[in-house]
């Protein structure tokens, strides 16, 4: 078994150091890593929640994901996936108001839009965090093109000649 070093650092976060095998990992510990840092197997780490190593903490040797720090990092995620989307609403709204269209579906898309981030607040694990997504969420709304407006021409008005003198 695989083993790291494990300690809390300066910013509240686990930091890990895998040795490379060169030295012995005690010799790295004493000589790379703080006085409280402790050496556990790889094992023993929440590998499945990588992908919220922010949120990870040290508490009586054993690493855990808070959840309140993991919600935090969905919804920084969360909002950064959903830019684009916002982005396109306003540009949708633009182009409704300079036509006069009804922006009420718009509206309630950039709403919808916006209070995504709240889903997050009623996860109560990690996977259900990791499977909030915009596209599971809040799919992408298509874009309807505008109405075409074809243009009537001018009626052609006929113009009668007019009568000619000595014919």
């Amino acid at each position: 078994m695989a083993q790291v070093i494990i300690f809390t650092n300066d910013n509240g976060g686990v930091s890990v150091c895998v040795p490379t095998g060169e030295l012995d990992i005690q010799a790295v510990k004493d000589k790379d890593t703080p006085s409280h840092s402790i050496i556990v197997g790889s094992s023993s780490l929440p590998k499945e929640d990588n992908d919220f190593f922010d949120a990870w903490e040290l508490s009586n040797g054993i690493v855990s994901v808070n959840l309140t720090k993991a919600k935090a990092l969905t919804k920084t995620r969360l909002r950064a996936e959903r830019a684009p989307l916002l982005a396109a609403q306003d540009v949708l709204f633009q182009r409704a108001q300079e036509s006069n269209a009804d922006t009420t579906a718009i509206v309630a898309e950039k709403v919808r839009l916006r209070d995504i981030t709240s889903l997050a607040d009623a996860c109560t694990t990690t996977a259900q965090l990791r499977a909030l997504n915009m596209s599971s969420v809040a799919p992408v709304v298509e874009e309807t093109p505008a109405p075409v407006v074809e243009e009537t021409p001018a009626p052609v008005v006929e113009e009668t000649p007019a009568p000619t003198q000595g014919a």
